[in-house]
């Protein structure tokens, strides 16, 4: 054989680098191109034939809404003259929420303390028509409260009452047990970390254990740690909460695909979704069996007037496990969860989204994600074009 006619391994892996990004980016084109309302409004309403099971830290979320028209005269601070008050379910427990106001049905499973606040929390379980026996109740461990002071439409002052403190053994095999319980109905997971204490080591250790054997969809939101969630379908952190975990900083788009991109060797390998309030969602599929995937994709949202940004991350990983289990690409979920959590943020207080709100946002949510499609499709015919010349 010529030496000309020979192949260089090394050559030839080097020349096959930019065929090989420039077919995952017409992967990431095709799929990009792919949005029609109807088909998304044929995916909500599929919503209806799923059940979540949601395990995590609950808050019960209380206000006092009135109007301020002066200063005290004992301090420099404003007098809200109260008007009304109401309560709320708030941290794992809005994820709740969202899950039956988005349609579905839904399995809780949680902690509270033996107290009102916990016998409330129970109450709204049932108002909402989910069954609260995946409540487990702690004697003397306070059940997890935040009052919120709001005077018209902005938030005054809020005050907190709680503890950090993972539950104890007894506690945690209750949890461990309702859990169990709540699989074999289940068509996927969703586990809020809101660092209160419910998702104890203990707990999650077994729980995940379980989730595998059962073949479980598990979709998280962190708040502070990856290890005890590696094997997880998918991580949904905001930018904020991303960094941290990645332990980098995002100061441009690279950073944001590198920060994606460990979070997902964090987990192994699930799929990686970044909310970025008014910039929408950046996803990250789950990697293949040869650990790649296409390149990480930006989903514009819509743009709205903003009235409250608390619990919109709640709504987003709601649609976005329930888009995914409905049939969903990454990509359609993605635009479901901004046009779903684009709703919420234009209602004061721990909102939800109704399937039929959800639906009349999706218009525009389209509209903004294929606006930012065509925009990033440029860019990307720029880089391959480059890519082949350099090759």
């Amino acid at each position: 054989m010529s030496g000309a006619s020979k192949r260089d391994p090394a050559r030839a892996a080097t020349r096959s680098k930019p065929v090989a990004a420039e077919r995952r980016l017409e992967r990431a084109r095709l799929e990009r191109s792919r949005l029609e309302l109807s088909r998304l409004e044929r995916l909500v309403d599929a919503f209806a034939r799923l059940r979540l099971l949601v395990v995590g830290d609950v808050v019960l979320d209380e206000y006092l809404w009135g109007d301020v028209d002066r200063v005290s005269p004992e301090a420099p601070v404003p007098v809200v003259h109260v008007t009304r008050d109401g309560v709320a379910l708030g941290g794992a427990g809005n994820v709740v929420r969202n899950v039956v106001a988005l349609g579905a049905r839904c399995a809780f499973c949680t902690v509270v303390g033996d107290d009102g606040a916990g016998r409330r929390v129970v109450d709204l379980l049932k108002d909402l028509g989910v069954d609260p026996a995946g409540t487990v109740v702690v004697e003397g461990r306070p059940t997890t409260r935040k009052t919120r002071v709001v005077a018209r439409t902005q938030q005054i002052v809020r005050f907190d009452r709680e503890t950090e403190e993972p539950v104890a053994a007894a506690a945690a095999r209750r949890l461990i047990d309702a859990i169990g319980r709540a699989i074999p109905k289940s068509d996927a997971v969703v586990l809020e970390d809101y660092g209160k204490g419910a998702l104890a080591p203990r707990v999650l250790a077994t729980a995940m254990r379980r989730f595998r054997e059962a073949g479980l969809f598990v979709a998280v939101d962190p708040k502070q740690v990856l290890a005890p969630f590696r094997g997880a379908s998918l991580v949904k952190p905001n930018l904020r909460e991303a960094e941290a975990l990645a332990g980098l900083r995002v100061r441009s788009a690279g950073d944001l695909a590198r920060v994606a991109e460990r979070i997902r060797r964090k987990v192994g390998g699930g799929a990686v979704a970044i909310t970025r309030g008014g910039e929408g969602i950046s996803l990250l599929a789950a990697a293949d069996a040869a650990g790649g995937a296409g390149p990480a994709i930006d989903v514009r949202t819509a743009s709205r007037e903003v009235f409250d940004v608390q619990g919109a991350g709640d709504t987003t990983i709601a649609a976005l496990v329930l888009a995914l289990r409905a049939g969903a690409s990454l990509t359609e979920a993605g635009v479901i969860a901004n046009a779903a959590a684009g709703v919420v943020v234009s209602k004061v207080g721990t909102a939800t989204a109704s399937a039929a709100e959800l639906k009349e946002a999706l218009p525009e949510a389209i509209a903004a994600a294929e606006a930012g499609f065509a925009s990033a499709s440029q860019g990307d015919a720029g880089r391959s074009g480059r890519a082949r010349r350099s090759s």
